[in-house]
This record gives C-alpha cells, sequence and structure tokens, in this order.
C-alpha cells in the first residue's frame, strides 16, 4: 500500500504491435533488454521513483496493438494518469497509425489525459543513418550484414526513418505534452521518457494545445 505522501499515477503504453512497447518496459523495469523471448504483453508493473524531488508509485500498464484487441484494449484505459503513445522510428506505417489510429482512439475514450509521444528504436535509426551515409560514400555493401528490421526499410524504396522534426510536428499535432526518442536496447533515454510521463501529471496538466505543446 503506497504511503499517504506518495502519489499513485497510472501510465498506459499504446502504439502498433512489434514497436518495441514491451521491450522498451521490460528495459526500464529490469534494467536489462530482454532475451529471444518477449511476451506480447508485459505484466502490469509497479515501481518507485523519485521526479524533481516527489516520490511517485508509477503503474505501468502494457497493451497489444493487434486489431485482435481493439475491443478489449480500451478497458485498460479508465483512470489512466499518462499515456504513452509509441511508434518505431524505421516503420513509417507505426507512424501513420499515430494520427489515423492511436490518437483517435485516445481521445475518444481518454479526452484531455496527458500523452507523451514516444520514437522507439534509436538504435536501429542510427544504424539506418550510418549505412546510409557509408552508402553515399561508395560502400556499395553497407546494407549487406543490416539488422533485419533496416534492412527491411532500406528495400521499400520510398521509405525513410522518421527524422525528430516529423515526430515532433506530429507531436504538436495531437498536443502531446512531449515527444521523445529513445532505444530499449541500449537504454538511451529510456528514464527520460519516463520522468517526463510524471511530469505533466505532478504539475496537474492536462492535454495541451498544438500551440502550446513542448
Amino acid at each position: 500500500m503506497a504511503q499517504p505522501n506518495v502519489q499513485s499515477l497510472k501510465c498506459v503504453v499504446t502504439g502498433d504491435g512489434a514497436v518495441g512497447k514491451t521491450c522498451l518496459l521490460i528495459s526500464y523495469t529490469t534494467n536489462a533488454f530482454p532475451g529471444e523471448y518477449i511476451p506480447t504483453v508485459f505484466d502490469n508493473y509497479t515501481t518507485s521513483l523519485m521526479v524533481d524531488g516527489k516520490p511517485i508509485s508509477l503503474g505501468l500498464w502494457d497493451t497489444a496493438g493487434q486489431e485482435d484487441y481493439d475491443r478489449l484494449r480500451p478497458l485498460s484505459y479508465p483512470q489512466t494518469d499518462v499515456f504513452l503513445l509509441c511508434f518505431s522510428l524505421i516503420n513509417p506505417a507505426s507512424f501513420d497509425n499515430v494520427r489515423s489510429k492511436w490518437y483517435p482512439e485516445i481521445d475518444h475514450h481518454a479526452p484531455n489525459i496527458p500523452i507523451i509521444l514516444v520514437g522507439t528504436k534509436l538504435d536501429l535509426k542510427e544504424e539506418y543513418d550510418r549505412r546510409e551515409e557509408a552508402e553515399k560514400n561508395g560502400d556499395r555493401h553497407a546494407f549487406d550484414n543490416a539488422s533485419k528490421e533496416v534492412k527491411e526499410l532500406k528495400e521499400k524504396k520510398r521509405q525513410r526513418p522518421i527524422e525528430f522534426r516529423d515526430g515532433l510536428a506530429c507531436a504538436r499535432e495531437i498536443g502531446a505534452y512531449k515527444y521523445l526518442v529513445c532505444s530499449a536496447l541500449t537504454q538511451s533515454n529510456l528514464k527520460g521518457v519516463f520522468d517526463e510521463a510524471i511530469r505533466p501529471v505532478t504539475a496537474g496538466r492536462g492535454r495541451l494545445s498544438v500551440t502550446d505543446t513542448l
């Protein structure tokens, strides 16, 4: 049972399947990237942390992004304090679905609840950029031994990774409190995502307007 001076918050993580939501949660809560077996949905987990000098009990709720769960998923939305809306930086379709599917779903079931827009798999985005630069410099085999998802994106001739400016524009469009990128594998900015998720709630801020956000 939480102590009286500890604020309890509910954070729901949502977005397309296979964008790394579960890995994000496992890496954050266990301080290690999961091995070969990655469950479809991470068990609800509560962690204690300090943000801006305030003790927080943070409840983390994973959701399944697949269409099979469209009717069940909103059952986890009541009493949510903040959403982490995730997409993969190397999956343009998951980024498009932020506008077409995920924001409308959240706005319908949980209007005015703060949203943090999160670009995942930063390590693969950086890998793509490095290999592309090598290719421009004459390395015809730059993508030969690339990670599977990097290679798949490269084979889609007219698609590219999501740049920071594009994520920022989307965050402003949907009125997100913040736009952040991170890697569950390297843990780059991983803690920052969850620290920032808490701030709009402890500050008593609701969903911001497009012009005020970020």
